[in-house]
């Protein structure tokens, strides 16, 4: 199972444009390996204000592919609904099925 986690880790997902292992460590491990803890200065040559804002402008793009993401989806999901809107003492149909609204 280890293996499997590791591999799904490392593969680059659709909506990030990153993997995992980038996100949360910064860098992309090609061997379990390259996960152990080692200094500092071998993972990454950066004081802790310059590997902050490197972390923080990771995730910062992150948020916004999956941001533009949600977008797209939801201009999809979205494309043959009408918006309507309703106001007190309008009238609606409502249709309650007993297998979704048992007594």
């Amino acid at each position: 199972m280890p293996h499997v986690e590791f591999a799904y880790s490392r593969v680059v997902h659709s909506t990030t444009k990153f993997c995992p292992f980038k996100i949360v460590y910064g860098f992309k491990p090609s061997a379990p390996i390259d996960l152990l803890p080692l200094p500092m200065q071998e993972r990454m040559n950066f004081d802790a204000s310059k590997r902050a804002e490197f972390v923080k402008k990771l995730y910062d793009r992150a948020r916004e592919k999956i941001e533009k993401m949600i977008r797209l989806y939801e201009q999809h999901a979205n494309k043959g609904r009408k918006k309507m809107l309703f106001e007190p003492g309008d009238l609606v149909w409502v249709h309650l099925r007993k297998d979704r609204f048992p007594e």
